[in-house]
């Protein structure tokens, strides 16, 4: 039954890439402090996040696969981009969210419903099922990396001279997400409780329902209409905030703790993955562009916000007057005019309100190291 469900998911997980996207969650806030913040936080959970399934990547199939995709080098394809941030990305944090899972389970401590047996085993103050959960859940954010990089060849005709190459980085792209989905799969079995299993399979389901709004929504009406910010924040929960939350209660959930402590732990996880999500979409209209040409998703949060505040009438002219006479979107004279209302400052607010949230639901945990960790990532999201 277990392999029939993660067969079918490993089916739905293959998506066209659509316009501009970020690469992860959880990107830099472009000052210092977030960097200092992550590296604190993995020295009290034992070791640094880059642990993305080492045995998973130490085998012979991903090495082959490896292998085969140096063969982009030279091309446009995302999958090379997206692998190269696996390896190294200063501006990145490519695997936080194992590192939340790691410190709530920290914070959190040993269960009074626990049996002895299990805690002769923690190292750290973490069980080792926390530690294999951790592994899992950046399994799967890394194989929806990897299949969101898959292109659209629609988009593209022959005279482009890149359709071998994207038709061999799509390919890639849809058997490395697989194996590494596959991989996730098979870690989630081996857990031993089917609660967990249930709750991550339903984030999984979150985020590919999330994705393909994304996808399915055209390009030319999130020109012109775009979304409202009930549904955006509804979007916003499926892909970026269902699987971050859902694990930080599965971590609880392993280590028997009770229902309290588990719908805190999803409360952390769902608000603090909503406020950075905030805070890059912020990015643009609260720091220079330093010489650097501005763009940003016409379905940001200050945007949508500004959208909904002016209304969609003068929305729609204020796209024409930002439009060039080649029919090109000026995003520097667009950002000029979103800035001019009240769209950024309800983005900020918004921010500043899932950071405390996040901060309310983890004041319930005892006085630590990993608690303070947590507080200081959850004031790192209000940093710009």
């Amino acid at each position: 039954m277990f392999a029939s469900a993660c067969s079918k998911l490993l089916r739905r997980l293959t998506f066209p890439i659509r316009g501009q996207r970020t690469l992860s969650l959880f990107s830099s806030t472009g000052s210092s402090s977030w960097s200092k913040v992550v590296s604190d936080a993995e020295k009290i959970v034992g070791y640094p996040t880059s642990f993305m399934s080492l045995r998973c990547l130490l085998s012979d199939e991903l090495s082959n696969v490896a292998m085969h995709i140096r063969k982009l080098v030279g091309t446009q394809h995302p999958l090379l981009n997206t692998a190269r941030g696996f390896v190294y990305d200063s501006k990145n944090n490519l695997q936080m969210r194992g590192l939340i899972v790691l410190l709530l389970s920290k914070a959190a401590g040993p269960s009074h419903a626990a049996d002895d047996a299990l805690g002769q085993d923690m190292v750290s103050g973490i069980y080792p099922s926390q530690r294999n959960l951790a592994e899992i859940v950046e399994l799967i954010n890394t194989a929806f990396l990897v299949h969101r990089g898959v292109v659209n060849l629609k988009e593209l005709t022959v005279s482009d001279g890149l359709l071998k190459d994207m038709e061999f980085g799509n390919k890639m792209a849809v058997l490395s997400g697989d194996f590494l989905l596959a991989n996730a799969c098979t870690g989630l079995a081996q857990l031993n409780n089917t609660e967990v299993v249930e709750l991550i399979s339903s984030a999984i389901g979150d985020v590919v329902q999330g994705i393909y709004y994304e996808n399915y929504s055209s390009a030319e009406d999130g020109l012109i209409d775009g979304v409202d910010v009930a549904s955006w924040k509804e979007h916003i929960f499926l892909t970026h905030g269902a699987l971050l939350a859902k694990s930080c209660e599965a971590a609880m959930l392993l280590a028997k703790h009770d229902k309290q402590a588990q719908m805190l732990a999803y409360l952390y996880g769902k608000h603090l993955s909503l406020g950075h999500k905030l805070n890059s979409d912020l990015q643009p209209f609260v720091k220079g562009g330093m010489g650097q040409p501005v763009t940003f998703s016409l379905n940001a949060a200050p945007v949508v916000f500004h959208r909904q505040l002016v209304g969609k009438d003068r929305w729609h002219q204020q796209l024409q007057q930002a439009t060039t006479l080649s029919n090109q979107l000026d995003y520097s004279k667009l950002l000029a005019t979103v800035k001019s209302e009240k769209g950024v400052s309800s983005a900020l607010d918004l921010c500043c309100f899932h950071s405390n949230k996040a901060l309310e639901a983890i004041k319930a945990f005892p006085s630590s190291k990993a608690r303070s960790a947590l507080e200081n990532i959850a004031f790192a999201v209000t940093k710009f």
